[in-house]
């Protein structure tokens, strides 16, 4: 993936089919970005599984100057080959998950005979989806490089974290969202992007602690499995706001909210964590969350704690024709977290 022109980082964007245009190689690069164009399971909006083409053409036209990790890029970004067999496999398969949506918004249920041969098939997918990221995870991890993905939907990064779980006795994961996502089997989908973190409890069990924070649409069943769990910690809007109605600084609030993270670190950012201008065609998007200067500072001051960001997901952006705004807010987002990332980064830490 290397380009024969000369790399000006002051210069015009390179389209090159890399992420910023960046002219590194996965040889070359500390952090190699995957990309999941999947959006199987989505329940209301969908078209995330082009996020990864967006982003990439989006994340072309930003500067690269980061004051909170300067030249934190030059340690080497590299984008990984995009399988758009998975994106031709999601639209296949995303055609059998609506028809079972729609069944059960009739009032059918998961075990009638008319969407079961459907169920299988998307799971399957979902499995198979799950192996690959997993696979192409545990590559670049094994040559001791740091990996974040891109979706996508929210499903897409259970293969990486697992592929982490593998190679880290322990670590936590700083979980920005508008909802919880531990939901079991939503819809009767095994690997729904309503049960990411359901899932990563019951599979990783490396994951000592998860900290969501901005979720503010959610069950009840989903709040009482967070409080039984002893793994879940949420910081949601209610309690953010109060805070701040309260007079709490959001550095204060942030301070809090790292203290509870173990030492490494995995974010997993759904791009509707963030208040609804940031991400208008988000498939499920809530009013309110945090603002784009909000979650750039909580990330920073993660780092800023000493706790290493081990990998990281953005996922649910969705791209619109004619407005910009999802691409160009969820290009930014990537590059913080590979700008943090990358500052927060030691050698001696692959295998912990």
């Amino acid at each position: 993936m290397t380009t024969d022109t000369p790399f000006d980082p002051d210069g015009v964007g390179l389209d090159n089919g890399n992420y910023f245009g960046m002219p590194f190689t996965t040889d070359e690069a500390d952090l190699v970005l995957l990309s999941a164009p999947w959006d199987v399971t989505v329940s209301y909006g969908a078209g995330t599984a082009y996020a990864p083409d967006a982003l990439i053409e989006a994340s072309t036209q930003l500067d690269f100057y980061d004051p909170a990790a300067p030249d934190a890029w030059r340690r080497g970004i590299a984008t990984a080959e995009v399988d758009y067999g998975l994106l031709e496999l999601s639209e296949r398969l995303r055609t059998d998950a609506r028809r079972v949506i729609e069944h059960l918004e009739r009032g059918g249920a998961v075990t009638d005979d008319a969407v079961v041969r459907k169920l299988r098939r998307v799971n399957e997918g979902s499995c198979r989806l799950n192996a690959v990221i997993g696979e192409e995870a545990r590559r670049y991890l094994d040559r001791g490089k740091r990996v974040g993905l891109v979706g996508g939907d929210h499903s897409t990064p259970y293969g990486l974290v697992r592929a982490l779980g593998e190679r880290h006795a322990h670590f936590g994961i700083l979980h920005i969202d508008a909802h919880c996502d531990l939901r079991e089997a939503y819809e009767g989908f095994e690997y729904s992007h309503a049960s990411i973190m359901y899932n990563l409890l019951r599979d990783v069990p490396q994951i000592e602690r998860i900290v969501q924070v901005g979720v503010r649409d959610y069950s009840a069943a989903e709040r009482r499995f967070a409080e039984a769990s002893g793994r879940v910690v949420q910081y949601d809007g209610q309690r953010l706001l109060e805070g701040r109605f309260a007079g709490e600084s959001w550095r204060t609030q942030c301070d809090r909210i790292v203290a509870e993270l173990p030492e490494a670190v995995y974010v997993s950012f759904d791009i509707d964590g963030l208040d609804l201008p940031c991400c208008p065609h988000t498939g499920t998007p809530v009013p309110g969350g945090l603002t784009y200067d909000e979650a750039v500072y909580l990330l920073q001051r993660t780092v800023d704690s000493g706790r290493r960001l081990i990998g990281f997901d953005v996922v649910e952006v969705c791209p619109a024709e004619g407005d910009r705004t999802d691409a160009v807010v969820g290009a930014r987002i990537l590059w913080k977290l590979c700008g943090q990332t990358l500052r927060s980064a030691q050698p001696s830490d692959t295998h912990l």
